[in-house]
């Protein structure tokens, strides 16, 4: 169909061509994607078979694996010579900057350390308590009760259960790097369809 505002009465059946997708279109970040994954397949990665946002390249004892999440990268390779090859790579064919090492990746702190490294979500963690309007609690040790007794209609319906779902979800991507929380989240999601 010809866009509104920009319709020919003389050819009414004519439409456009889009030739470069851009950030507003629903289609951008399907386009994006394709883009990138044709570009890094071209100069020999493989998509993953477990995870489509990650490649991974091996050449005899050369290893890097790429993973993207819309417009962010991590990049790694079993040599720095290797690794610069690959960011020169995509340097030339994508407008793209290097921010160096990991510190910061999807709310996740990033610390490098002798015996590897340190995932941490504290920043994630204060942002949650932030948006759930208990920045200001006192923390205290609260142990779940593993036969809770709470019934589905207990309760008045919550003010906001958009807001509440929201906060279940971000409970749960709190979860890779504080397992303990597992269990706890797994009963407040219990509840996501009527919370109360």
């Amino acid at each position: 169909m010809q866009p509104a505002g920009f319709e020919d009465s003389a050819h009414p059946d004519f439409v456009c061509q889009l030739n470069k997708s851009l950030y507003g279109l629903k289609q951008a970040p399907r386009a994006w994607y394709s883009r990138f994954a044709t570009y890094l397949l071209s100069v020999g990665f493989t998509e993953a078979k477990s995870d489509t946002s990650l490649f991974v390249y091996k050449r005899g004892s050369d290893v890097a694996y790429l993973l993207l999440y819309v417009d962010d990268i991590i990049l790694t390779a079993s040599s720095t010579e290797l690794l610069g090859r690959i960011i020169s790579a995509l340097q030339h064919e994508f407008s793209m900057k290097d921010l160096g090492d990991l510190h910061y990746f999807l709310g996740m702190q990033v610390q490098r350390r002798d015996d590897g490294l340190f995932l941490s979500q504290q920043q994630y963690m204060v942002d949650i308590l932030a948006r759930a309007h208990m920045a200001d609690c006192k923390p205290c040790l609260t142990p779940v009760d593993t036969n809770p007794k709470v019934s589905a209609t207990d309760g008045a319906p919550v003010a906001d259960a958009s807001e509440f779902r929201s906060l279940a979800g971000a409970l749960q991507y709190l979860t890779f790097t504080r397992p303990d929380i597992a269990y706890a989240v797994q009963q407040v999601c219990l509840h996501m369809h009527d919370p109360r």
